[in-house]
Protein backbone atom coordinates (compact mmCIF):
# COMPACT_ATOMS: atom_id res chain seq x y z
CA UNK A 1 0.00 0.00 0.00
CA UNK A 2 0.86 3.75 -0.74
CA UNK A 3 2.17 6.51 1.45
CA UNK A 4 -1.04 8.16 0.15
CA UNK A 5 -3.37 4.74 0.86
CA UNK A 6 -2.32 4.66 4.29
CA UNK A 7 -3.04 8.77 4.74
CA UNK A 8 -6.53 8.32 3.23
CA UNK A 9 -7.15 5.35 5.21
CA UNK A 10 -5.92 7.27 9.06
CA UNK A 11 -7.59 10.30 7.74
CA UNK A 12 -11.01 8.14 7.06
CA UNK A 13 -10.59 7.17 10.34
CA UNK A 14 -9.85 9.95 12.22
CA UNK A 15 -13.17 11.60 10.76
CA UNK A 16 -15.01 9.07 11.46
CA UNK A 17 -13.96 9.44 15.44
CA UNK A 18 -14.35 13.40 15.00
CA UNK A 19 -17.93 12.18 13.93
CA UNK A 20 -18.59 10.29 16.13
CA UNK A 21 -17.30 13.00 19.20
CA UNK A 22 -19.94 15.40 17.72
CA UNK A 23 -22.87 12.96 17.19
CA UNK A 24 -22.54 14.04 13.80
CA UNK A 25 -25.06 11.99 11.75
CA UNK A 26 -24.79 13.02 8.34
CA UNK A 27 -20.91 12.50 8.41
CA UNK A 28 -21.43 9.09 10.03
CA UNK A 29 -23.49 8.21 7.29
CA UNK A 30 -21.23 10.00 4.53
CA UNK A 31 -18.16 7.93 5.92
CA UNK A 32 -19.47 4.25 6.06
CA UNK A 33 -20.73 2.63 2.89
CA UNK A 34 -24.26 0.89 2.75
CA UNK A 35 -23.32 -2.13 3.13
CA UNK A 36 -21.53 -1.59 6.34
CA UNK A 37 -20.98 -4.41 9.03
CA UNK A 38 -19.82 -3.46 12.98
CA UNK A 39 -18.76 -6.41 15.06
CA UNK A 40 -18.61 -4.85 18.39
CA UNK A 41 -17.31 -6.79 21.68
CA UNK A 42 -18.87 -9.99 22.90
CA UNK A 43 -19.87 -8.67 26.39
CA UNK A 44 -20.46 -5.00 26.11
CA UNK A 45 -23.34 -4.16 28.37
CA UNK A 46 -26.48 -3.05 27.79
CA UNK A 47 -26.95 -5.54 24.77
CA UNK A 48 -24.23 -3.47 22.60
CA UNK A 49 -21.75 -6.38 21.83
CA UNK A 50 -22.09 -8.63 18.80
CA UNK A 51 -22.82 -7.80 15.26
CA UNK A 52 -24.72 -4.90 14.06
CA UNK A 53 -25.38 -5.27 10.10
CA UNK A 54 -26.02 -1.93 8.31
CA UNK A 55 -25.15 1.83 9.32
CA UNK A 56 -28.33 2.63 11.28
CA UNK A 57 -28.17 -1.14 13.53
CA UNK A 58 -24.11 0.42 14.24
CA UNK A 59 -25.63 3.82 15.07
CA UNK A 60 -28.61 2.39 17.15
CA UNK A 61 -27.11 -0.68 18.72
CA UNK A 62 -23.92 0.86 19.63
CA UNK A 63 -22.65 4.01 19.20
CA UNK A 64 -25.59 5.94 20.35
CA UNK A 65 -26.38 3.56 23.17
CA UNK A 66 -23.26 4.72 24.56
CA UNK A 67 -23.91 8.31 24.20
CA UNK A 68 -26.77 7.70 26.28
CA UNK A 69 -25.23 6.25 28.95
CA UNK A 70 -21.56 7.20 28.83
CA UNK A 71 -20.41 10.58 28.44
CA UNK A 72 -16.94 9.02 26.32
CA UNK A 73 -14.45 9.85 24.04
CA UNK A 74 -12.60 7.19 21.44
CA UNK A 75 -9.08 8.88 21.81
CA UNK A 76 -7.02 6.75 18.75
CA UNK A 77 -3.53 6.95 19.74
CA UNK A 78 -1.87 4.15 17.11
CA UNK A 79 -2.83 3.82 13.28
CA UNK A 80 -1.79 1.01 11.31
CA UNK A 81 -1.94 -0.02 7.51
CA UNK A 82 -2.17 -4.06 7.78
CA UNK A 83 -1.47 -6.17 4.79
CA UNK A 84 -4.84 -6.68 3.42
CA UNK A 85 -4.99 -3.19 3.21
CA UNK A 86 -7.33 -3.04 6.77
CA UNK A 87 -6.46 -0.08 9.24
CA UNK A 88 -5.34 -1.14 12.77
CA UNK A 89 -6.59 1.82 15.06
CA UNK A 90 -5.73 1.57 18.88
CA UNK A 91 -6.30 3.65 21.90
CA UNK A 92 -8.31 4.35 24.80
CA UNK A 93 -12.23 5.03 25.52
CA UNK A 94 -11.76 8.03 28.05
CA UNK A 95 -14.74 9.30 30.18
CA UNK A 96 -17.59 8.88 32.65
CA UNK A 97 -20.77 6.46 32.91
CA UNK A 98 -23.46 9.29 33.25
CA UNK A 99 -25.74 7.38 35.74
CA UNK A 100 -22.69 6.43 38.17
CA UNK A 101 -20.27 8.94 37.67
CA UNK A 102 -17.45 6.16 37.45
CA UNK A 103 -14.89 6.95 35.45
CA UNK A 104 -14.13 4.85 32.18
CA UNK A 105 -10.89 3.90 31.02
CA UNK A 106 -10.83 1.16 28.45
CA UNK A 107 -8.37 -0.01 25.95
CA UNK A 108 -9.92 -0.72 22.11
CA UNK A 109 -8.41 -1.85 18.97
CA UNK A 110 -10.75 -1.39 15.86
CA UNK A 111 -9.66 -2.79 12.63
CA UNK A 112 -11.68 -1.11 9.93
CA UNK A 113 -11.85 -2.27 6.25
CA UNK A 114 -12.81 0.27 3.18
CA UNK A 115 -14.04 -0.41 -0.18
CA UNK A 116 -12.32 1.21 -3.47
CA UNK A 117 -14.50 4.32 -3.19
CA UNK A 118 -12.66 4.82 0.08
CA UNK A 119 -15.33 4.34 2.51
CA UNK A 120 -15.55 2.29 5.56
CA UNK A 121 -17.17 -1.31 4.73
CA UNK A 122 -16.61 -2.77 8.14
CA UNK A 123 -15.47 -2.18 11.95
CA UNK A 124 -14.50 -4.57 14.58
CA UNK A 125 -13.80 -3.84 17.48
CA UNK A 126 -12.12 -5.54 20.76
CA UNK A 127 -12.69 -3.57 24.14
CA UNK A 128 -11.79 -4.59 27.89
CA UNK A 129 -15.52 -4.93 28.49
CA UNK A 130 -15.20 -5.58 32.33
CA UNK A 131 -14.44 -1.64 32.28
CA UNK A 132 -17.63 -0.91 30.72
CA UNK A 133 -19.38 -2.69 33.21
CA UNK A 134 -17.58 -1.73 36.09
CA UNK A 135 -18.47 2.12 35.01
CA UNK A 136 -21.99 1.65 35.15
CA UNK A 137 -22.11 0.32 38.39
CA UNK A 138 -25.16 -1.14 40.10
CA UNK A 139 -26.65 -0.27 36.51
CA UNK A 140 -24.74 -2.89 34.84
CA UNK A 141 -26.31 -5.93 34.31
CA UNK A 142 -24.73 -9.50 34.54
CA UNK A 143 -26.21 -12.35 32.82
CA UNK A 144 -23.81 -14.77 33.46
CA UNK A 145 -23.12 -14.69 37.58
CA UNK A 146 -25.55 -13.89 40.10
CA UNK A 147 -24.38 -11.12 42.82
CA UNK A 148 -25.54 -9.88 46.18
CA UNK A 149 -24.34 -8.67 49.22
CA UNK A 150 -25.53 -9.90 52.69
CA UNK A 151 -24.33 -9.77 56.19
CA UNK A 152 -20.98 -8.98 54.98
CA UNK A 153 -20.98 -12.12 52.76
CA UNK A 154 -20.21 -11.41 48.86
CA UNK A 155 -22.42 -14.01 46.92
CA UNK A 156 -20.53 -14.59 43.65
CA UNK A 157 -22.93 -17.91 42.12
CA UNK A 158 -22.55 -18.86 38.63
CA UNK A 159 -25.41 -18.51 36.64
CA UNK A 160 -25.63 -20.73 33.12
CA UNK A 161 -27.36 -23.96 34.75
CA UNK A 162 -28.49 -24.70 31.33
CA UNK A 163 -24.84 -25.14 30.22
CA UNK A 164 -23.09 -26.44 32.84
CA UNK A 165 -21.86 -23.10 33.95
CA UNK A 166 -19.26 -23.51 30.57
CA UNK A 167 -17.31 -20.46 30.99
CA UNK A 168 -17.84 -17.64 27.68
CA UNK A 169 -15.92 -14.71 27.16
CA UNK A 170 -19.08 -12.74 29.07
CA UNK A 171 -18.44 -15.00 31.96
CA UNK A 172 -14.54 -14.23 31.68
CA UNK A 173 -15.22 -10.53 31.94
CA UNK A 174 -18.08 -10.83 34.79
CA UNK A 175 -16.19 -12.57 36.99
CA UNK A 176 -13.37 -9.97 36.84
CA UNK A 177 -16.26 -7.48 36.99
CA UNK A 178 -17.62 -8.74 40.22
CA UNK A 179 -14.25 -9.27 41.71
CA UNK A 180 -13.57 -5.71 41.29
CA UNK A 181 -16.82 -5.19 43.36
CA UNK A 182 -16.19 -7.53 45.59
CA UNK A 183 -12.54 -5.54 45.92
CA UNK A 184 -14.06 -2.22 46.02
CA UNK A 185 -16.68 -2.68 48.98
CA UNK A 186 -15.90 -2.43 52.50
CA UNK A 187 -18.87 -4.16 53.94
CA UNK A 188 -17.89 -7.61 52.42
CA UNK A 189 -15.96 -9.72 55.43
CA UNK A 190 -16.29 -13.27 53.36
CA UNK A 191 -17.14 -14.58 49.70
CA UNK A 192 -18.84 -17.95 48.85
CA UNK A 193 -18.43 -18.92 45.20
CA UNK A 194 -21.17 -21.53 44.17
CA UNK A 195 -22.77 -22.38 41.06
CA UNK A 196 -26.50 -22.97 39.88
CA UNK A 197 -27.39 -26.85 38.13
CA UNK A 198 -25.82 -29.73 38.11
CA UNK A 199 -21.97 -28.62 38.07
CA UNK A 200 -19.89 -26.05 39.22
CA UNK A 201 -18.60 -25.37 36.15
CA UNK A 202 -17.26 -27.29 33.56
CA UNK A 203 -14.71 -24.97 32.10
CA UNK A 204 -14.78 -23.76 28.74
CA UNK A 205 -17.19 -22.90 26.97
CA UNK A 206 -16.75 -25.61 23.98
CA UNK A 207 -20.03 -24.29 21.64
CA UNK A 208 -19.07 -20.67 22.02
CA UNK A 209 -15.14 -21.59 20.53
CA UNK A 210 -16.94 -23.16 17.44
CA UNK A 211 -18.74 -19.88 16.69
CA UNK A 212 -15.03 -17.78 16.24
CA UNK A 213 -13.29 -18.87 12.65
CA UNK A 214 -10.24 -21.20 13.80
CA UNK A 215 -7.68 -18.55 12.76
CA UNK A 216 -9.33 -16.67 15.65
CA UNK A 217 -8.77 -19.00 18.64
CA UNK A 218 -5.55 -17.92 20.17
CA UNK A 219 -7.19 -14.11 20.29
CA UNK A 220 -10.37 -15.41 21.86
CA UNK A 221 -8.28 -17.21 24.22
CA UNK A 222 -6.38 -14.06 25.57
CA UNK A 223 -9.10 -12.32 25.17
CA UNK A 224 -10.97 -14.70 27.61
CA UNK A 225 -8.29 -15.39 29.83
CA UNK A 226 -6.93 -11.71 30.83
CA UNK A 227 -10.17 -10.95 32.66
CA UNK A 228 -10.76 -14.09 34.14
CA UNK A 229 -6.53 -14.28 35.75
CA UNK A 230 -6.81 -10.74 36.42
CA UNK A 231 -10.35 -11.50 38.66
CA UNK A 232 -8.47 -14.51 40.73
CA UNK A 233 -5.31 -11.98 41.38
CA UNK A 234 -7.91 -9.81 42.94
CA UNK A 235 -9.59 -12.43 45.03
CA UNK A 236 -6.44 -14.02 46.02
CA UNK A 237 -5.43 -10.31 47.72
CA UNK A 238 -8.61 -9.68 49.54
CA UNK A 239 -8.85 -9.83 53.34
CA UNK A 240 -11.75 -11.37 53.35
CA UNK A 241 -11.91 -15.02 53.01
CA UNK A 242 -13.12 -17.13 50.34
CA UNK A 243 -15.51 -20.29 50.60
CA UNK A 244 -16.13 -22.37 47.43
CA UNK A 245 -19.20 -25.13 46.87
CA UNK A 246 -17.87 -27.58 44.21
CA UNK A 247 -19.97 -29.90 42.37
CA UNK A 248 -20.74 -32.09 39.53
CA UNK A 249 -18.31 -32.44 36.92
CA UNK A 250 -15.59 -29.06 37.64
CA UNK A 251 -13.32 -29.19 35.14
CA UNK A 252 -10.56 -26.63 33.49
CA UNK A 253 -10.26 -23.26 34.07
CA UNK A 254 -12.93 -23.48 35.85
CA UNK A 255 -11.32 -25.11 38.98
CA UNK A 256 -9.80 -21.74 39.40
CA UNK A 257 -13.34 -20.78 41.60
CA UNK A 258 -11.71 -23.77 43.51
CA UNK A 259 -8.28 -22.57 43.96
CA UNK A 260 -9.21 -19.39 44.58
CA UNK A 261 -11.23 -20.20 47.87
CA UNK A 262 -9.26 -20.78 51.41
CA UNK A 263 -12.20 -23.44 52.42
CA UNK A 264 -13.78 -26.00 49.83
CA UNK A 265 -16.29 -28.45 50.36
CA UNK A 266 -17.39 -30.07 47.89
CA UNK A 267 -20.43 -32.86 47.80
CA UNK A 268 -20.14 -36.51 47.10
CA UNK A 269 -19.49 -37.26 44.00
CA UNK A 270 -17.94 -34.30 42.56
CA UNK A 271 -14.98 -34.62 40.22
CA UNK A 272 -12.57 -32.25 39.51
CA UNK A 273 -10.34 -32.82 35.91
CA UNK A 274 -8.14 -30.62 34.24
CA UNK A 275 -9.32 -31.29 30.85
CA UNK A 276 -6.67 -29.46 29.22
CA UNK A 277 -5.08 -32.38 27.05
CA UNK A 278 -8.16 -33.41 25.93
CA UNK A 279 -8.54 -30.21 23.65
CA UNK A 280 -5.22 -29.87 22.43
CA UNK A 281 -4.70 -26.60 25.52
CA UNK A 282 -2.18 -26.02 28.00
CA UNK A 283 -4.12 -24.80 30.82
CA UNK A 284 -5.34 -21.84 32.70
CA UNK A 285 -7.28 -20.73 35.85
CA UNK A 286 -4.02 -20.76 37.50
CA UNK A 287 -4.11 -24.76 38.01
CA UNK A 288 -0.43 -24.47 37.00
CA UNK A 289 0.14 -22.80 40.05
CA UNK A 290 -1.79 -24.01 42.31
CA UNK A 291 -2.55 -28.17 41.78
CA UNK A 292 1.21 -29.03 42.10
CA UNK A 293 1.57 -27.21 45.78
CA UNK A 294 -1.82 -28.49 46.93
CA UNK A 295 -1.37 -32.24 45.61
CA UNK A 296 2.13 -32.35 44.52
CA UNK A 297 4.19 -32.22 41.34
CA UNK A 298 4.06 -36.23 40.54
CA UNK A 299 0.18 -36.20 40.83
CA UNK A 300 -0.51 -32.51 39.19
CA UNK A 301 1.32 -33.88 36.14
CA UNK A 302 -0.89 -36.73 35.78
CA UNK A 303 -3.92 -34.82 36.46
CA UNK A 304 -2.51 -32.18 33.45
CA UNK A 305 -0.67 -34.98 30.82
CA UNK A 306 -3.16 -37.94 31.28
CA UNK A 307 -6.18 -35.43 32.12
CA UNK A 308 -6.87 -37.93 35.04
CA UNK A 309 -10.07 -36.94 36.99
CA UNK A 310 -9.72 -36.66 40.46
CA UNK A 311 -12.56 -38.05 42.82
CA UNK A 312 -13.79 -36.45 45.73
CA UNK A 313 -12.07 -38.58 48.05
CA UNK A 314 -8.73 -38.32 46.62
CA UNK A 315 -9.15 -34.36 46.43
CA UNK A 316 -9.81 -34.63 50.47
CA UNK A 317 -6.84 -37.07 50.73
CA UNK A 318 -4.84 -35.01 48.87
CA UNK A 319 -4.96 -31.66 51.01
CA UNK A 320 -7.28 -30.07 47.51
CA UNK A 321 -10.43 -29.47 49.08
CA UNK A 322 -11.56 -29.35 53.03
CA UNK A 323 -14.67 -31.22 53.13
CA UNK A 324 -16.95 -33.40 51.90
CA UNK A 325 -20.51 -32.86 52.25
CA UNK A 326 -24.08 -34.83 51.39
CA UNK A 327 -25.21 -32.71 47.89
CA UNK A 328 -28.63 -31.55 49.37
CA UNK A 329 -26.35 -30.42 52.38
CA UNK A 330 -23.55 -28.19 50.01
CA UNK A 331 -24.99 -25.28 49.12
CA UNK A 332 -26.44 -24.29 52.98
CA UNK A 333 -23.64 -25.45 54.81
CA UNK A 334 -21.03 -23.48 52.52
CA UNK A 335 -23.19 -20.09 52.87
CA UNK A 336 -23.14 -20.55 56.50
CA UNK A 337 -19.36 -21.54 56.97
CA UNK A 338 -18.98 -17.71 54.72
CA UNK A 339 -21.64 -16.06 57.17
CA UNK A 340 -19.21 -17.49 60.41
CA UNK A 341 -15.87 -16.33 58.68
CA UNK A 342 -17.78 -12.81 57.94
CA UNK A 343 -18.12 -12.36 62.07
CA UNK A 344 -14.62 -12.87 61.90
CA UNK A 345 -11.37 -10.61 62.56
CA UNK A 346 -11.15 -9.39 58.79
CA UNK A 347 -8.07 -7.75 58.69
CA UNK A 348 -6.59 -10.49 60.54
CA UNK A 349 -7.85 -13.09 58.42
CA UNK A 350 -6.05 -10.77 55.23
CA UNK A 351 -2.97 -11.11 56.84
CA UNK A 352 -3.69 -14.63 57.61
CA UNK A 353 -4.28 -14.96 53.69
CA UNK A 354 -1.54 -13.43 52.74
CA UNK A 355 0.89 -15.16 54.95
CA UNK A 356 -0.09 -18.80 53.89
CA UNK A 357 -0.22 -17.36 50.25
CA UNK A 358 3.40 -16.41 50.34
CA UNK A 359 4.96 -18.76 52.65
CA UNK A 360 6.05 -21.02 49.83
CA UNK A 361 7.97 -18.68 48.13
CA UNK A 362 10.20 -17.16 51.44
CA UNK A 363 12.68 -19.09 53.70
CA UNK A 364 12.24 -19.35 56.97
CA UNK A 365 13.73 -16.19 57.98
CA UNK A 366 11.91 -13.89 55.16
CA UNK A 367 8.37 -15.63 56.63
CA UNK A 368 9.62 -14.95 60.40
CA UNK A 369 9.72 -11.51 59.35
CA UNK A 370 6.52 -11.15 57.39
CA UNK A 371 4.85 -13.26 60.63
CA UNK A 372 6.24 -10.20 62.36
CA UNK A 373 5.07 -7.34 60.26
CA UNK A 374 1.57 -8.95 60.23
CA UNK A 375 1.21 -9.40 63.80
CA UNK A 376 1.90 -5.66 64.32
CA UNK A 377 -0.27 -4.59 61.77
CA UNK A 378 -3.21 -6.63 63.23
CA UNK A 379 -2.52 -6.00 66.85
CA UNK A 380 -2.87 -1.93 65.85
CA UNK A 381 -6.46 -3.26 64.84
CA UNK A 382 -9.66 -2.12 67.07
CA UNK A 383 -10.69 -5.87 66.77
CA UNK A 384 -7.34 -7.40 67.93
CA UNK A 385 -7.84 -4.57 70.78
CA UNK A 386 -11.37 -5.64 71.41
CA UNK A 387 -10.56 -8.96 71.65
CA UNK A 388 -7.59 -9.06 73.93
CA UNK A 389 -10.13 -7.04 76.31
CA UNK A 390 -12.89 -9.57 76.41
CA UNK A 391 -10.75 -12.52 76.70
CA UNK A 392 -9.01 -10.76 79.75
CA UNK A 393 -13.21 -9.95 80.95
CA UNK A 394 -13.82 -13.97 79.88
CA UNK A 395 -16.15 -12.41 77.33
CA UNK A 396 -16.67 -13.52 73.21
CA UNK A 397 -14.96 -10.94 71.60
CA UNK A 398 -17.54 -9.38 68.84
CA UNK A 399 -14.83 -8.73 65.79
CA UNK A 400 -16.20 -5.44 63.56
CA UNK A 401 -13.64 -6.47 60.91
CA UNK A 402 -11.66 -3.43 61.77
Amino acid sequence: MSVETHSDATSSAKALYAALAAGDKDAIDALLSEEFVGHAAEGLPLGMGGEHRGREAMQRNLWWKIGKHFKVEAQPADFRLLDDGRLLVAGHYRGVARRSGRRLDAEFTHVLAFNAEGRITSLRQLTDTAAWIEALGADAPLQRIEYSVADGVATMCLNRPDARNAIDLQMAQETLVVARRIAADPTVRAVLICGNGPSLTVGGDIAFFRETPPAEYADLLVRMTTPFHEAFRILSRLDAPIVTAAHGSVAGGGIGYAYAADIVLAAEGTKFVTAFAAIGLSGDGGGTWHLPRLIGPARAARAYLQNRPITAEQALEWGMISEIVPPAELRERAAALARSLAQGPTRAFGRMRALLRDSANNDLSQQLLAESEGIKATGDTVDATDAVASFIARQTPQFEGR
